[in-house]
């Protein structure tokens, strides 16, 4: 049985902390469990409770009517939502349990039920991608333990890879993007998604990885004459973040992209003029 503070289910539903107290004690929503220093703490089935809630909340329903509702008619009440933002959403709030709960089969069925249902493309750019953020894997937040994050990682590592080689090679006429991470940086399921994303738009990907050395790619880049090269950082990358969006900009290409994160957005830092900072892959594919 999982074990979940208050804060925990306000990451996980984004259900502020404050209205969670309010709705506890005024409608009884859940009756928690208290440690040895009387801190709240959640079960899976507060959980699960909460993600149906919030997902009817955000629909517009009164949480004095969503508290009538026993569990049995709370489920159908959300399978019954119609709006696709609303829909969109409960889409990534299903993986949130399978993931915590470590269930392989389970994020492996819906998953194959996303792909049934909007194909590869969509699932990535809908689903997958927003659930990365939302739980923090994207960037590495440190909002999963790290075992939930490992185990993801490698889930949808594999599914972006699998994806990747199944797409047709693009020819050496087609444009050209250089993906890379700088040196010590290896958290590259964002790459991969650009990477999938790239080449199912027809762009031949040049695919550098992990931890590449900036030399190297300003090298290649003089030979393969891309259209674009795309990097991001976690970490802090030799020479500082200011150095490597220099170093960027003297890679050999028409536009060079640096991909910042919520915690970036609001650095100081200058871009030359062939460098734009983007804040999604929707600025550019």
């Amino acid at each position: 049985m999982g074990k979940y503070s208050i804060k925990e289910l306000e990451r996980l539903s984004g259900i502020k902390a404050h209205t969670l107290r309010i709705w506890e004690k005024r409608y009884n929503l859940f009756e928690p469990d208290r440690t040895e220093t009387n801190i709240r703490c959640y079960s899976d089935t507060d959980l699960k409770k909460l993600l149906n809630v919030a997902m009817l909340s955000n629909h517009g329903t009164k949480i004095s009517k969503i508290v009538l509702l026993d569990d049995m008619q709370l489920k159908k009440a959300v399978s019954q939502i119609q709006d696709q933002d609303v829909v969109k959403q409960k889409r990534i709030d299903d993986l949130i349990f399978p993931m915590l709960q470590f269930d392989e089969d389970e994020i492996n069925r819906l998953l194959e039920s996303y792909y049934t249902e909007m194909g590869a493309e969509r699932t990535f750019t809908d689903v997958l991608y927003p659930f990365m953020e939302k739980i923090g894997i994207l960037w590495l937040t440190d909002e999963v333990d790290p075992a939930q994050e490992h185990f993801m990682t490698h889930l949808i590592r594999q599914k972006l890879s699998a994806a990747i080689d199944a797409l047709p090679s693009n020819s050496e006429s087609s444009k050209k993007v250089i993906l890379f991470l700088p040196e010590g940086e290896y958290h590259e399921l964002g790459l991969l998604f650009y990477a999938y994303l790239y080449k199912k738009k027809g762009v031949r990907v040049y695919y550098f990885g992990q931890s590449a050395p900036i030399d190297q790619i300003k090298k290649a880049a003089r030979v393969i004459k891309p259209n674009w090269v795309l990097t991001y950082t976690v970490v802090s990358p030799p020479g500082g973040l200011q150095g490597l969006i220099k170093d960027l900009g003297d890679c050999t290409s028409d536009e060079n992209y640096f991909l910042v994160n919520s915690f970036q957005r609001d650095a100081k830092i200058t871009y030359p003029p062939n460098v734009r900072r983007i804040t999604s892959y929707a600025e550019v594919i």
